[in-house]
This record gives C-alpha cells, sequence and structure tokens, in this order.
C-alpha cells in the first residue's frame, strides 16, 4: 500500500515590524545606554519571541529624544507614517502605549491611519489585540489614563511655575537683555550682566527722549545693538537679532527690569536686582500708553492738540482727552475728564476746559523759565546733577568691563596655561574669547561715549542760549511740531478744580535736551 503525502504547510507570511520609542525630555540621551535604547531592546526582545510567526525588524530606528506625547508633531513619527503610506509597514511595536501618543484624539487619528494601511499596533508590556472589540476597547481605556496623566502632570507643572514667580523666583523662558541665568545652586536665577544692563538702561533712554519705537529702532540699527544672545545647552547660539518695533515694546514693557516678577497679570516682587529705575520704567509706559505701538502720538493727533495724553484730572487722576465742536464755520477745542466722558458731568468738578487757553497756560510756564534768572539758575543745577549721574554710571560700568576683561584674560591664561585646549575646554576657550571680544567693544563705546559727555558739559551760557529767543523759535513751529516738542519735554500736567490751577512736571533730562537740541533740533 501507498503511503499518503501529508498536505504541506502554508508558508508563513511575513510581517516586517518597526519599533517606535519616544522620551519627553532630552535628559540622560547623551548616555550610552539610554531610555530610547532600553525600549527598543524591549521590543526587539518581544519581535523575537514571535518569529514563528513571521515576525521580522527593520533595519530602521524611529527615535524621539526630546519631545512630548502630547501632539505628532515629531520627526520620527513623521517618518514613521511616510514609511506607512508606502506601504513598508505591517506592524508597530512600542515599550506602552503612551510612547506613541499621550493624546486620546491623535491616538484615535493614528489607529485610523493604521487600519487604512493594514498595520497592526503592539504595546510589549500592555498585552492587547486591535483586530478584536475587545481590544479595542482595553487600548482606548489605557489611553484615557495615558491623557489623564498627562494632564496631570501639566497641571502639577503649572502650579510650581505658578508658585515660584509668586516668590519672585525666575521660573524659565527666554533670557532677556541685561540679565545671565546662574544654575550654579541647582535652581536657575537672574544675575545682572553690567555691559548689558548699561545698554538696557541707553534704550529706555532713547525712548523717553524720542518718543517712536520706530525712531529707537533705526537709532539701534545705526548702533549696531542686538537683542540678546545666548547659547543652549547643545551649545547651539540663539538671539542676537536686529530690534523691531515688537522686540523693543517687549523690552519696554518687561517689568523683571524693575526686579518684579508677572504671573497671570499680577506683578510679585522679583529674586533679582533691578536694573533700570521704577521712575524711568513709569515713564516709559505712560508714553507707550499715550502712542500706542503706532510709533508716536502725532500719528493720531490729527488737530495738533498740545496737551494730547499730558494732561490730567487732579481730582480724578483720569486723563483729560481732546475734543472739538463746530458751530457754523468756528472749531472750539476743549479737554474733558474721561470720568465724566463716562459717568457724567457730575462725576467730576472739572467740567471741560478751553484747550487753547490751558496750552497757553502751560507754555507760559516754560517762557517764564527764560525771563527769570533764577529759575535759569535752578535749570542749571538740575541739569548739571543730571550729567554728573550720568557720568558716574558710565564711569562705573566702565570699570565693571575692565575688571570683567581682567578676569577673562586670567581665565584664558590658565586654561593655555594647562597645555592644547581639546574637548569642554576648547569651548569654554572660545566662549571666553567671544566674551573679551564683546567687552572690549562695548568698553570702546564706553570711552567714546564719555569724551562726548565731557565735551557737551552745560554752562550757563547754554542755557541762557536755549532760551534766549524762545518766542521767535515757537511761533516758527507748526501745531504739530509744538506738541512733539511739549511731549519731549513735559511729563505730566494736572489741572486742579477747586483753586483752578495748572501744575507741569519736566521729565529729568528735559532742559538738557532743549539746550542742546535748541527746540528746532528737538522738533
Amino acid at each position: 500500500m501507498k503511503r499518503r503525502k501529508s498536505p504541506a504547510k502554508p508558508a508563513t507570511a511575513t510581517v516586517r515590524c518597526a519599533i517606535y520609542t519616544r522620551k519627553s525630555t532630552d535628559e540622560g540621551l547623551e548616555q550610552e545606554f539610554n531610555s530610547l535604547d532600553a525600549q527598543r531592546e524591549a521590543g526587539e526582545a518581544y519581535i523575537k519571541s514571535q518569529a514563528c510567526e513571521g515576525w521580522t525588524l527593520l533595519p530602521d530606528r524611529y527615535d524621539d529624544g526630546g519631545f512630548t506625547g502630547g501632539n505628532l508633531d515629531r520627526p520620527a513619527l513623521r517618518r514613521l507614517l511616510a514609511d506607512i503610506e508606502a506601504r513598508k509597514v505591517d506592524c508597530v511595536v512600542v515599550y506602552k502605549v503612551d510612547r506613541l501618543s499621550r493624546s486620546l484624539l491623535d491616538f484615535a487619528r493614528l489607529m485610523e491611519t493604521f487600519e487604512r494601511h493594514g498595520v497592526s499596533f503592539v504595546s510589549v508590556t500592555q498585552q492587547f489585540n486591535t483586530a478584536t472589540s475587545m481590544g479595542r476597547l482595553v487600548l482606548n481605556v489605557l489611553l484615557s489614563f495615558a491623557q489623564f496623566e498627562r494632564e496631570i502632570i501639566g497641571e502639577r507643572i503649572r502650579d510650581k511655575l505658578a508658585a515660584m514667580r509668586r516668590k519672585g523666583k525666575w521660573a524659565g523662558g527666554l533670557p532677556v537683555l541685561g540679565y545671565d541665568v546662574d544654575r550654579s545652586n541647582g535652581s536657575p536665577r537672574l544675575v545682572v550682566n553690567a555691559r548689558e544692563a548699561a545698554r538696557v538702561r541707553d534704550i529706555f533712554q532713547l525712548y523717553l527722549s524720542l518718543g517712536s519705537l520706530l525712531a529707537v529702532v533705526d537709532e539701534l540699527a545705526r548702533r549696531g545693538w542686538r537683542t540678546k544672545t545666548w547659547r543652549t545647552q547643545k551649545g547651539k547660539t540663539q538671539g542676537g537679532r536686529p530690534f523691531d518695533k515688537g522686540s523693543l515694546y517687549g523690552l519696554l514693557t518687561n517689568p523683571l527690569y524693575i526686579g518684579q516678577v508677572r504671573h497671570k497679570g499680577e506683578l510679585y516682587p522679583g529674586e533679582h536686582k533691578p536694573i533700570v529705575e521704577a521712575e524711568m520704567f513709569q515713564q516709559a509706559q505712560a508714553t507707550l500708553q499715550r502712542n500706542g505701538r503706532s510709533g508716536g502720538v502725532m500719528v493720531r493727533n490729527r488737530h495738533g492738540a498740545l496737551l494730547k495724553g499730558l494732561l490730567f484730572c487732579k481730582a480724578c487722576g483720569r486723563a483729560m482727552t481732546h475734543s472739538f465742536t463746530c458751530k457754523g464755520q468756528r472749531r472750539y477745542r476743549y479737554y474733558t475728564c474721561t470720568r465724566s466722558i463716562k459717568n457724567g458731568r457730575k462725576a467730576c468738578p472739572s467740567g471741560s476746559l478751553p484747550a487753547s487757553e490751558i496750552e497757553r497756560v502751560v507754555v507760559d510756564q516754560i517762557r517764564g523759565i527764560a525771563t527769570d534768572p533764577s529759575l535759569r539758575a535752578e535749570v542749571l543745577r538740575q541739569a548739571q546733577e543730571q550729567f554728573e549721574s550720568e557720568l558716574a554710571e558710565l564711569a562705573t560700568e566702565q570699570r565693571g568691563l575692565e575688571q570683567e576683561l581682567a578676569s577673562h584674560h586670567a581665565d584664558i591664561g590658565k586654561i593655555c596655561g594647562e597645555g592644547p585646549a581639546t574637548g569642554p575646554a576648547a569651548a569654554r576657550l572660545a566662549e571666553l574669547h567671544d566674551r573679551v571680544a564683546q567687552a572690549e567693544t562695548r568698553l570702546a563705546e564706553l570711552r567714546h561715549r564719555i569724551e562726548e559727555h565731557q565735551r557737551d558739559r552745560l554752562d550757563p551760557a547754554d542755557i541762557d542760549a536755549a532760551f534766549a529767543d524762545f518766542d521767535n523759535l515757537w511761533n516758527a513751529l507748526s501745531p504739530r511740531e509744538q506738541a512733539q516738542v511739549l511731549a519731549l519735554l513735559v511729563a505730566r500736567v494736572e489741572f486742579d478744580a477747586a483753586d483752578s490751577t495748572v501744575a507741569v512736571s519736566f521729565h529729568p533730562t528735559a532742559v538738557k535736551t532743549l539746550a542742546r537740541q535748541k527746540l528746532g533740533g528737538a522738533a
């Protein structure tokens, strides 16, 4: 009898497996065996255990180190999806479900893509089969917990950052001009960079003098001043871009410069030292509020109101806005308290003020400096005090830079004395040379500015010359030019309805600006 041959076993189909790994932070990735390697090793062992089912490992690595699972914006994941679209992958293997995604919505989209291309999904530590309804239920439950865990972690991080800011600590973010980040004591903190701090004060002073964001941007471009430059932990240089209106506005409104930390609209005292005086900062905020971010008050001051943005009601503390009414061919201008406009005339005792009369009162107070020798002497004294203060500040920065240069040269000599610099020593040496070059450039600028300052020292003749022909110069200006001059000189005008008096407060550098620019230059 002939034996019947047993039927041949069908050939096992090959299942091409891709291992995907992810880690939320890049901490520890420089190690020889890191978290991504551990995940891949577990995936390789699982695929090897399924060799009898035809599972084979694809050689390509899909590793996302330092990427969150809260979204799909990951380079390795994009490569994996592209290979799935190209029909190069039959199965995706991960260590845990949350390595692929922590978002239920994103995971559902990925599963839809997998199913559309016939790709199965396996988690090494969480056994389930996406081909069955029960497996899909288990998967959705696991993913819901993964998303819940991600949201809990996010809430904890936000609470920690909020607590740090309420205590005045620096909670991270992009470094700002004027400060360096000191990480030597574990918790990062802001320390003053003397060279950059002086530049920040100069930028504030420029804005108060020029009164326009665009004018300051042009001046900073002329000087070659740029935004903060820093190096990432990976050694990549960031920042150092030319200023524009947005970056300049961000600098001028940053409360870090007066030693405060902002959190959700509230300000808290910071641990770091301020580098800008509170008065100067508030003056800049008032000017920004008056001008908006359009570049200057003159953009919107169509009717040449001399006190637009300067006049305030003493009783209410509110600004008095300029308006006008027409009767026939005549136009009547006046200033009205904003509280009166919003709540009715009975809410404010100031009422409406004739614009031309109160403007004349303010101009007469400036004119009084020209006719009163005692006022001119007082003006000269205040201007000289301001001059000496600025000169002392420049000299202090110069001494600080000279000490910084000496320290850098000592560090360079120490590194060079230890032999050829390689690795971290070479990087440190390059950084020191960069800092020396920056310090020497700033030191040359300071010496030039100190020389100019010494040449520009004011004397009684300068004050007399500035106000000698005030009336003729003032009358030669257009209404808009006159308004611009007042915005440069006057910080605040208060009208007291109780006794019908007007008080004028000048900018600290107002008279110096007037004396040097002879009024016509300011306009």
